[in-house]
């Protein structure tokens, strides 16, 4: 509503009255002008109500495999689910410091997730989740991302995972249950853990294929007594009409890079990669990494992704997911010769984009950051 004020002394002044309804929260916001305060007052009423932040609160918390834990987390209203396979980053604050990594989550309704996660050695995030985290915890997250999603599927799947790299093929064919395609799509499962009590989901993998005829299932503990073969040839011959197939792995890189190169002639593959194993390791010495917008010249090893060096001398690059996923980290580089650590391959081209979390230095560099 507009109302005119006409006074001969002053002039015409213009008074805009705007009346709404304010819901308590943008009252709450109104009457702070912080969002950072807001949410601090709301989350003392309710741990989930936010103003701008994606909560999720743990309400179950079991054992799934060995060092394996699976959380079931209710979200706010603000949480953006993912596609199936996608990942979302996860913060969690320990000891006063935001630590983000990546986890692929399962959507099991239309106010809870699954987050899956395995202890890794001295991880300082999946230790807090598997030893400490408890019921009642709240944790935030931010927007998923991913290319590795059932839109781009073509008939058959084949889904190859290693170890944690099972928790986007969950996420997937559980998607694939709920909107009762499973027994629609020729689906092949192979799935490398060490150990038998390594492995997750067993019981529910195993259903699938005895209740569906489309779907095969396939587990390989390379560390027992009568150990299988890790990913190999003889792997791709049981898979039939590979060229018609969609083909998604994760795992470690060097599975990742191993199924690569045995499904090139699939007519589709994509793949995601969640930890570094370099193909050659024997970078020895140190580089010059020069730093345009921060005016620093800096010594770093070869052989350890850039990030990483960095971080070590106290450069504090934007990052995300750690494993060549997000993109947060690219950067331009100017001039010098890089190696990625995922599948080895030299980039000695200038003036062009680097992930820093998943390339080492091989010479002198120049980069903008």
């Amino acid at each position: 509503m507009c109302i005119i004020i006409q006074n001969s002394s002053r002039g015409t002044k213009t008074m805009q009255a705007i009346q709404k309804t304010k819901s308590p929260v943008n009252a709450l916001v109104d009457s702070v002008y912080d969002r950072n305060m807001a949410n601090f007052w709301l989350q003392k009423i309710n741990t989930l109500w936010s103003v701008n932040q994606a909560l999720g609160k743990i309400v179950k918390k079991e054992q799934v495999a060995n060092d394996m834990v699976t959380l079931t987390i209710r979200c706010n209203r603000i949480f953006k689910k993912a596609q199936a396979g996608q990942h979302h980053p996860v913060l969690i604050e320990i000891n006063g410091r935001t630590y983000e990594r990546t986890y692929s989550l399962c959507n099991l309704d239309q106010d809870h997730v699954q987050l899956t996660v395995k202890h890794v050695d001295q991880g300082v995030v999946s230790t807090w989740l598997c030893e400490t985290a408890q019921v009642g915890d709240v944790l935030k997250f931010g927007r998923p991302y991913g290319e590795m999603t059932l839109d781009k599927v073509q008939e058959p799947l084949v889904l190859l995972a290693a170890g944690s790299g099972i928790t986007p093929m969950y996420s997937m064919l559980q998607a694939l249950a709920q909107a009762k395609k499973l027994q629609n799509q020729p689906i092949h499962l192979l799935y490398w853990v060490k150990k038998k009590g390594d492995a997750a989901f067993l019981d529910i993998f195993e259903n699938w294929a005895k209740s569906y005829a489309n779907v095969e299932f396939q587990v390989f503990y390379t560390q027992e007594n009568d150990a299988d073969e890790r990913l190999n040839s003889a792997h791709l011959d049981t898979i039939r009409h590979i060229d018609q197939a969609t083909v998604f792995a994760c795992g470690p890189s060097g599975f990742v890079a191993t199924a690569e190169g045995l499904f090139d002639q699939a007519k589709y593959f994509q793949s995601e990669a969640f930890s570094l194993s370099p193909t050659v390791n024997d970078d020895v010495g140190f580089v010059n990494i020069t730093l345009t917008k921060s005016n620093k010249v800096l010594a770093v090893a070869k052989g350890e992704s850039i990030l990483t060096a960095l971080e070590q001398q106290n450069v504090k690059p934007t990052y995300g997911c750690r494993m060549g996923i997000c993109h947060k980290c690219v950067c331009q580089k100017v001039q010098g010769s890089t190696k990625n650590l995922l599948d080895g391959a030299v980039n000695p081209e200038p003036n062009n984009q680097i992930k820093i979390c998943v390339n080492s230095a091989q010479s002198d560099l120049v980069i903008d950051l």
